[in-house]
């Protein structure tokens, strides 16, 4: 288990240095990819995958996507309100086919899954995104790595117990702390190409240690999820790890601060 844990971690973030750093068209089909198949996991646990609910869902997603890429997010909020409506569409001329929940988890599977996602995309088309894209991964990964390096050693003071009974205060502290020093050492090495940020080593530590908070926030989100509905994994389709929302929950928490954090404080 822990060999195909290994192997695929490693085939997974080779592909994602890859993807990356090509960035435009390339990082936006695979996210779009990621996120319809991001959305079926997360349908398929209330059972709307294949139905009526599902395929709004999923069309939702992919017009979010297009306008997006076309530059038209002044009609982002028309399509949410235009997605919701049919949604109670199905809903009332479905009754009693589809339960509230089964359309509530419809329409925050959008948010949850292709706007969180679509982030990174953001992230990548900003000024010096190139670069501060990478804090993504530092505040979700890079974080996970180090607070279970430091629970692992010291961690007693459990935060989460019946969500994640491994998880402890110390470890969450550490991840936090790991995070910042990742960033700032990241700025360190490459403040030089950095030309919109002033103060790139203290701008990347904040934006690490603020993405490591919301990365475990995240992490525990889909834990909670999981818990609910009396699942391990939300898919297969990654050996050892599970499916794409069991690889990517603290990544879809993490991209959109990273976002606002990089504006705000550039």
């Amino acid at each position: 288990m822990f060999r195909t844990r290994l192997i695929s971690g490693i085939i997974l973030m080779a592909i994602t240095i890859a993807v990356v750093v090509l960035g435009g068209n390339v990082l936006f089909g695979v996210l779009l990819v990621i996120s319809m198949i991001g959305l079926y996991e997360l349908y398929r646990i209330v059972k709307v995958n294949r139905s009526l609910p599902g395929i709004l869902g999923y069309a939702a997603g992919l017009s979010f996507f297009l306008l997006l890429f076309w530059g038209l997010t002044e009609y982002q909020l028309m399509l949410f309100i235009f997605f919701l409506m049919l949604l109670m569409f199905a809903y009332v001329f479905g009754f009693p086919r589809f339960s509230t929940e089964q359309i509530a988890v419809s329409f925050f599977g959008l948010f949850y899954v292709s706007i969180m996602l679509s982030y990174i995309y953001q992230v990548r088309i900003l000024e010096d995104g190139a670069w501060i894209v990478w804090l993504i991964f530092i505040g979700a990964w890079g974080s996970d790595t180090c607070a279970y390096a430091v629970g692992v050693l010291i961690g007693k003071t459990k935060i989460a117990p019946k969500l994640s009974p491994k998880k402890s205060l110390e470890g969450c502290i550490g991840g936090v702390a790991g995070a910042a020093i990742i960033g700032f050492v990241y700025a360190t090495l490459i403040k030089g190409y950095v030309t919109d940020i002033v103060n790139p080593q203290l701008v990347f530590a904040i934006i690490g240690a603020a993405s490591s908070v919301i990365s475990q926030i995240g992490d525990l989100a889909a834990s909670a999820i999981k818990r609910n509905h009396n699942i391990k994994d939300y898919g297969t389709l990654i050996p050892g790890h599970g499916g794409i929302l069991d690889r990517f929950d603290s990544i879809i928490f993490t991209a959109p601060i990273v976002f606002y954090l990089a504006t705000l404080l550039k």
